[in-house]
């Protein structure tokens, strides 16, 4: 599995990334009749074909852009409310094969500081994330041979086994190499939730310039497959993303749709969740040789409430790479999860206190953009009239891949998660959060409590508010 030549796509694996078609879209003008037809399409919740979200990238007029802005507002607010799902990654190794241009983990950089978490070290990193209040983690890995599944494997079980007085992690994602059928099906049965795996680029030419051969990373078709083998070997929730300045942002958002509708097309299961970081400065890299198509802030802005439209039911994450005000510009409009407080050096969470202002790059993939600690964000977050969640009762109760998206799309899931995150908030602010912090938040949950509907489930809601505030129940969902 580890060699090249083991590589076995799917069955019937295709490149469906069709360059002159993508060019060809970009260079359309659609008429404002057909624009307002799309939009339109868009309110009602449906996805959108390669040749309507490429109408969409075209639209510069500002009347259409703002209408573009509006409509992914009214659809994040229909599809998933007011909710705010947090996480934060934890960094297990970064030893890597790879040598891809843009990242500080690759093996020709010598300034890295090379390490991989003992099982003590790894005990207490989640500890530490634990006593923060964290319930949901990414676990990320480098791709080296001594990361094999079964590794992987053994420290997402490692991870739910610790405790921190009644917390515990309760859902583990993963970002790591792509794997065979049977890697994943090992992977699968610890219990990961999401498996993150970004195609980084789909431009041909680029990817082949950024990821030199004889790497493991060279082969654009296993990257490309990996989320389909992970869908046939059980892992029905998976995430794709981009990392957006290596080639032309409008081509990349045709690219993350067009993967989206082939997993749709073939197993009736889009992607969980899309990423969209943009490059940021790293360890031993260059940004001006990498950064080739930089993308600024309108257009960043633009290309997230195009992928709104374009893939309705499809949580958005905005990592920490991104400045804090932009992190909070982008949640009304497309966003769905963010991650805080986050610690992107191996064995940061112990060694790096409860700020990165002095992060230390050699030690880290990259440099954050947003380094407020868990309790600033979701005072922000509960003062901008959101609610910080950190519900995982879909993926226990079996709401996941095809069964999410039929919860998902009826508007079902907005139902039960909300009454859910008021719950995990309200553990949050009882066991963690500053008197400031539990303030605000206390009169968010009294306010959103008063919206609920008159009915059995709200009842139920109130009961398990008032069991968190005064007992040691936790973990309580619908």
């Amino acid at each position: 599995m580890n060699q090249l030549s083991a590589n076995q796509l799917i069955k019937g694996a295709r490149d469906f990334v069709n360059e002159p078609l993508f060019e060809s879209l970009l260079n359309q003008k659609t008429d404002a009749g057909r624009i307002r037809e799309i939009i339109a399409k868009s309110k009602n919740k449906e996805a959108l074909t390669l040749e309507e979200t490429a109408a969409l990238l075209n639209a510069d007029e500002p009347e259409f852009i703002e209408q573009i802005f509006d409509t992914a507002r009214q659809l994040k607010k229909d599809v998933y409310g007011n909710r705010i799902v947090l996480f934060a990654p934890i960094y297990i190794g970064n030893y890597c094969t790879n040598d891809c241009t843009y990242c500080g983990f690759r093996r020709s950089n010598h300034e890295a500081v090379r390490r991989t978490l003992t099982t003590a070290e790894l005990h207490e990193q989640i500890l530490n994330m634990l006593k923060m209040g964290h319930k949901r983690t990414i676990a990320v890995f480098g791709e080296h041979p001594a990361y094999s599944p079964e590794y992987i494997a053994e420290c997402v079980r490692q991870i739910y086994s610790v405790q921190y007085k009644n917390s515990s992690i309760r859902r583990v994602n993963i970002n790591a190499a792509p794997l065979d059928h049977e890697g994943y099906r090992i992977v699968k049965e610890a219990g990961i939730g999401t498996y993150q795996v970004f195609q980084e680029t789909y431009h041909h030419e680029t990817y082949a310039k950024i990821h030199p051969a004889g790497t493991r990373k060279a082969d654009y078709m296993w990257r490309l497959d990996s989320p389909a083998r992970a869908i046939e070997s059980g892992c029905d929730d998976v995430g794709i993303g981009v990392l957006f300045g290596l080639a032309n942002w409008k081509f990349e958002v045709l690219g993350l749709v067009a993967h989206a509708i082939e997993l749709m097309s073939r197993y009736r299961i889009g992607p969980h969740t899309i990423s969209f970081p943009r490059l940021r400065p790293a360890s031993g890299v260059s940004l001006p040789e990498v950064a080739l198509h930089d993308v600024c802030d309108d257009d960043f802005l633009r290309l997230i409430a195009i992928l709104r439209l374009s893939v309705p039911y499809t949580g958005l994450i905005v990592t920490a790479r991104e400045p804090a005000p932009i992190r909070d510009k982008v949640l009304g409009f497309g966003v769905s999860q963010i991650d805080a407080g986050c610690r992107i050096e191996v064995g940061g969470y112990v060694e790096s206190g409860d700020a990165q202002t002095q992060q230390v790059l050699e030690k880290a993939q990259f440099e954050l953009g947003d380094v407020r600690p868990l309790d600033e964000v979701i005072r922000q977050l509960l003062e901008n009239g959101y609610i910080p969640s950190f519900c995982t009762a879909c993926y226990r109760l079996g709401r996941t891949g095809e069964v999410f998206m039929e919860y998902a799309k009826p508007g079902f899931i907005q139902n039960m998660c909300t009454p859910n995150a008021l719950v995990t908030l309200q553990e949050y602010l009882v066991d963690f959060s500053s008197p400031e912090t539990r303030t605000v938040g206390e009169a968010l949950i009294q306010r959103e409590v008063a919206m609920l509907p008159e009915n059995k489930q709200r009842t139920v809601v109130l009961d398990r508010l008032e069991r968190v505030r005064n007992s040691a129940e936790r973990d309580l969902y619908f």
